[in-house]
């Protein structure tokens, strides 16, 4: 929501990350604005949605380039949640692209916890775990390039609780999301933390793969980083209890990527 041309490509899926940076929120869960940047607990009423995959198209300039997939599940230590990207048809030939994306939430608090990538992008081949120590205020960054076998170790400051680019869809979710209305939060996927700020712009209707829905549009933009005044994602959150993300865009440069709702797969079990 560090946002990079691989795992933007896909996963940028948000807003955060490579779900964002800055805020206030009127208790316990509607966003205002004030100029604090941070990460408010998830309110009472918040139900996590486990057990349930979202399924994604991907579209780029008009071409399937894709699937996505975001899982959710309850864990012995909280929330896992499971991300994949594949690309397909003529981007595949292009640019592949293999990627899965692991983190671990605390449910009270929405703070990351651990992440752990998996990233086939192109001719790189690369698995990175990523440790965030609130107590040090530290990220522990581990990297392998399988390729060449070469490991990387590097630390970076961190905010007292920060979210990432995948779990930061369901952080913007669990907010009340009212036209006009914004906030900021800090968003990390390994490396500087990055600022992201949200707007509410409009309530739409959009008709998806899996359904149509009513929708509020939210619009994230990075305010730190490389990647600041490049990059922009909307995302189409249903207009109810749920907040449901049916519809991304996201546009860097001259890319625009499109990922659309195509089912919602229930799975049962836990991790």
């Amino acid at each position: 929501m560090t946002w990079k041309s691989g795992s933007f490509f896909f996963v940028t899926i948000f807003l955060f990350g490579e779900r964002l940076s800055g805020v206030q929120i009127q208790p316990p869960a509607s966003i205002s604005a004030a100029p604090a940047s941070r990460i408010v607990p998830p309110p009472p009423s918040y139900r996590f949605p486990e057990g349930q995959k979202l399924v994604y198209s991907v579209e780029w300039h008009m071409l399937n380039a894709g699937t996505a997939t975001i899982l959710m599940q309850r864990s012995a230590s909280g929330e896992h949640l499971i991300s994949t990207a594949n690309s397909s048809g003529f981007p595949n030939k292009i640019f592949p692209v293999h990627d899965t994306f692991d983190a671990d939430v605390d449910p009270h608090t929405f703070c990351t916890q651990q992440i752990s990538k998996h990233n086939e992008e192109g001719p790189r081949r690369l698995d990175r775990t990523i440790h965030f120590d609130y107590q040090q205020a530290k990220s522990k960054v581990d990297d392998k390039d399988l390729k060449t076998e070469k490991q990387r170790h590097a630390e970076f400051d961190i905010p007292p609780c920060v979210t990432d680019v995948v779990s930061g869809f369901f952080y913007a979710s669990s907010l009340s999301l009212s036209p006009g209305s914004w906030q900021i939060f800090p968003v990390n996927d390994g490396g500087k933390t990055t600022d992201v700020r949200i707007e509410v712009e409009s309530r739409d209707k959009v008709k998806v793969p899996s359904g149509e829905f009513q929708t509020v549009r939210v619009k994230a933009e990075p305010l730190s980083g490389p990647m600041q005044g490049k990059g922009v994602l909307w995302v189409w959150f249903t207009d109810d209890g749920r907040h449901l993300p049916v519809q991304m865009k996201s546009k860097l440069g001259f890319a625009t990527l499109i990922f659309r709702l195509q089912t919602i797969q229930p799975t049962t079990g836990e991790r």
